[in-house]
């Protein structure tokens, strides 16, 4: 399953139900924001300058192992929040703007005054 695959063409909640394959999906994009570690290094990709960031520049902000910063960096990967490039020795990380805007539209509550 692909994770973009999952979110296409979501509807605001408000608005009609989620199946069962998109509530699974989402799910697993939740589930990895809901790990405080994923969520500083997504907001760090995020805000970087240039709009990304390199693992040594993910690396100095934690007190964790190398290895351990690159098994978040997998898990963002794997739901479509990240996407990465290698270049010579290091890997750079971005944000995948579809990605929050499919979450930021299925979130999306209208507001009626």
């Amino acid at each position: 399953m692909e994770p973009l695959e999952l979110l296409e063409c979501s509807s605001p909640l408000t608005r009609e139900p989620l199946d069962g394959e998109q509530a699974t999906g989402v799910a697993r994009v939740f589930k990895a924001l809901g790990d405080p570690v994923r969520l500083r290094i997504l907001s760090i990709v995020a805000s970087h300058q240039g709009g990304e960031a390199c693992v040594c520049d993910l690396s100095a902000a934690f007190d964790l192992s190398q290895p351990t910063i690159s098994h978040h960096l997998k898990v963002l990967k794997e739901v479509g929040l990240l996407t990465s490039e290698r270049r010579a020795s290091w890997v750079y990380y971005r944000v995948v703007p579809e990605t929050l805007a499919e979450l930021s539209a299925l979130l999306s509550v209208p507001v009626t005054v």
